[in-house]
């Protein structure tokens, strides 16, 4: 072990022997007093204890909030326009619950002083009153159900059908990173197929590019002019991005803190939502101050030992500097089958050779 462990087990005994001399003297002076007169001087002892415990409790929960608050991300303002119900759906709760929260706890300690053992006083037992039990079970239920209620009239919203003319981005977890695929210039996602999944022939979404007579598929040609990228994904200031989400191993969540939203990406169940960008990432660098500012794709359910290094990025730009990289992208298609790609077929020495079907269709794909 090292010094630190013995200097920590050390201390904890120390603290042990501490107490159980206290409490051993604290014997010796009840018994020197007298039981009685003891145990009442140590009632209006720990009365005052609670009550400054009380006071040096709210004190220290404001002074708390008031030196971290900065540290948030609620500072930075939420980076989606439907992130902002959440903000104000999340300050109304935290407004509700924190002012139950102060009167209960107020009640608790005032009570503990005020009430606290004396000459002459009797306790009055208050087993049942119905009126009293009614409001303590309705009252919460009222709020709660109009809580409830607005959070599920956000949540459909979000798991609603995107706007028209949204940007559309299949985003697939696996232990432990992200895969993303953007439709072609069709805007039509090819169709995929679990058993022919292949990071090594470079087909990690198992799109079916080629007929498969053993699994009875036929090639899709929307499949031809996807991209598909890793890690980074691209979005668009001001524009709805809708996101299908699945995952290929086990369960993942795709955590957008800076958008205020997250979705479970589960196997074989692909789940979406969508949301609206509002500033990009050069404008949050500025907005923060922070020269260094990502916006991050977070896995938030526990996913294995990796799991802490699950993380992507999300590079927000405008809609012209999304039109010039996607023009830059590669078709997935040609990464596959590298063959095919028209930038890799040398001219042949006769111009007039004759070309194959399936290099007229990879030449079609960049029509």
């Amino acid at each position: 072990m090292t010094t630190t462990t013995y200097l920590i087990i050390a201390a904890a005994v120390l603290v042990f022997i501490v107490i159980f001399q206290i409490a051993k003297a604290s014997e010796y002076v009840s018994v020197l007093k007298g039981e009685e007169t003891s145990r009442k001087q140590n009632n209006r002892i720990n009365g005052f204890m609670l009550l400054g415990f009380m006071i040096v409790g709210f004190i220290a929960v404001y002074y708390c909030n008031k030196l971290l608050y900065k540290t948030t991300l609620f500072p930075q303002g939420s980076a989606s326009v439907e992130g902002e119900k959440f903000d104000e759906m999340f300050m109304i709760t935290t407004a509700v619950t924190g002012l139950v929260f102060v009167i209960t706890q107020f009640l608790l300690f005032f009570f503990a002083w005020k009430y606290q053992e004396k000459e002459g006083r009797k306790a009055f037992y208050f087993p049942h009153n119905n009126k009293l039990e009614l409001v303590w079970t309705v009252v919460p239920a009222i709020f709660l159900t109009v809580l409830v209620v607005f959070g599920l009239r956000f949540w459909f919203r979000i798991t609603s059908d995107a706007p028209k003319g949204a940007l559309e981005v299949e985003i697939v977890g696996k232990q432990f990173g992200w895969m993303m695929r953007y439709p072609g210039k069709d805007k039509i996602f090819g169709k995929t197929y679990f058993r022919v999944i292949s990071d090594a022939n470079s087909n990690p979404f198992g799109q079916i590019f080629e007929d498969n007579e053993e699994l009875k598929l036929k090639a899709d040609p929307t499949n031809f002019d996807d991209v598909v990228t890793t890690q980074t994904m691209y979005i668009v200031k001001g524009r709805p991005v809708k996101l299908i989400i699945g995952s290929r191993d086990v369960i993942h969540d795709v955590g957008l803190n800076h958008f205020r939203l997250k979705m479970d990406a589960v196997p074989g169940i692909p789940t979406t939502l969508w949301f609206t960008p509002k500033y990009t990432t050069k404008e949050m660098k500025e907005r923060t101050g922070n020269p260094n500012f990502v916006y991050e794709i977070a896995c938030d359910q526990m996913c294995g030992n990796g799991h802490y290094s699950m993380k992507g990025i999300i590079e927000v730009v405008t809609q012209e500097e999304f039109d010039i990289w996607m023009a830059k992208q590669k078709p997935n298609y040609y990464l596959a089958f590298p063959d095919k790609d028209p930038s890799a077929i040398k001219p042949a020495a006769d111009s007039t050779a004759a070309v194959t079907a399936a290099d007229k269709n990879a030449v079609a794909i960049n029509k």
